[in-house]
């Protein structure tokens, strides 16, 4: 088994993929890996060092740690809005397609048989999420809603680069099979502020049976959301500030103070 190595880790998720019959899925599978392709030309990122995992209803792609999270973050989540959208002139209501995103970053090992790693599984999580579920279900203009974790929230999003507002995050707290008390932010591109997101974890994402997790998520769940900031400018259904300034640079350095939000 080869050592591990550091990746970006970004999924799509075709929202509400097991409902339609099989020749539809089989369309809508062709059609979500056109947009992705796409997406990257348009955001001048490199298919080729992707290394794609099929989900049947979506695709998990880790991408080397020369690959700009700035990028992943603004203008690709920019690009896969504006595919989707393409995609719904055309589209009927037996073919819409929308997508739930997530990414988050750590270290991936590969084995005989592909992937393993604990950032892939909590990548996972973050797409398959009630809470962006929930947001994507109450934004019936949007076509796609974006989760990342904490730590790309740190590294990347608080600090406003280009194409990147993190004013439009709003967090809320996961609790579900391995992540306890797991902050995760969302964003739903076209709208200033992601709808349905809950000011505390629901329920509904830990066990049952996990009386533990339960009383600490009731203990921590409360989510204060981000003060708002003046929007200077609307662009493709994104708000964002006026900086015009490419960052390529250290994404983790910084203040370590978050503006507009509280600590939990």
């Amino acid at each position: 088994m080869a050592a591990p190595t550091p990746h970006s880790i970004m999924v799509v998720d075709i929202e509400g993929f097991g409902k339609r019959s099989n020749p539809v899925q089989s369309s809508l599978r062709d059609s979500m890996y056109e947009v992705v392709r796409n997406a990257f030309a348009d955001a001048h990122l490199s298919w080729t060092d992707v290394h794609p995992q099929d989900r049947g209803d979506g695709i998990l792609m880790l991408l080397p740690p020369s690959t700009s999270i700035v990028a992943l973050a603004g203008e690709l989540v920019r690009a896969l809005d504006a595919g989707l959208r393409e995609k719904a002139k055309i589209f009927t209501a037996t073919h819409a397609m929308r997508f739930r995103v997530a990414l988050h970053q750590g270290l991936c090992q590969r084995d005989s048989n592909g992937w393993v790693g604990e950032a892939i599984n909590t990548a996972s999580r973050l797409v398959d999420a009630q809470v962006l579920r929930d947001a994507l279900a109450a934004a019936p203009t949007a076509v796609l809603a974006f989760a990342v974790s904490d730590e790309i929230y740190r590294g990347v999003i608080r600090h406003d680069y280009r194409f990147v507002d993190s004013s439009t995050f709003g967090p809320a707290v996961l609790n579900v099979k391995e992540l306890r008390q797991e902050r995760v932010w969302i964003q739903v591109p076209g709208y200033p502020y992601p709808p349905g997101l809950p000011d505390e974890a629901s329920a509904d994402e830990v066990p049952s049976g996990d009386s533990q997790a339960r009383s600490a998520s009731s203990e921590g769940r409360h989510v204060a959301r981000p003060d708002p900031f003046p929007r200077v400018e609307q662009s493709g259904g994104f708000f964002f500030h006026g900086s015009d300034v490419r960052v390529t640079g250290d994404q983790v350095a910084g203040d370590k103070h978050v503006r507009g939000r509280r600590e939990l």
